[in-house]
């Protein structure tokens, strides 16, 4: 549930921004296939890779966690 919770902040703050998958995954150094993943649901993220996803899209980890 958490994963689920996770994917949709990041995909509404890339929308958010203009970002495809693709230039958010450049951007970040993640592989496509990770943010791809993550966006999914279907894993979570690193705090590392949190941190890098938050930092391109210029808002904090607790936004992104809504923590």
């Amino acid at each position: 549930m958490e994963n689920m919770h996770l994917a949709q902040r990041i995909r509404a703050f890339r929308k958010l921004k203009g970002y495809t998958q693709q230039e958010l995954a450049v951007k970040t150094g993640i592989s496509l296939a990770v943010l791809g993943a993550v966006e999914r649901g279907n894993r979570g993220a690193e705090d590392r890779v949190l941190a890098k996803i938050a930092e391109v899209l210029d808002v904090s980890v607790e936004e992104l966690t809504d923590k």
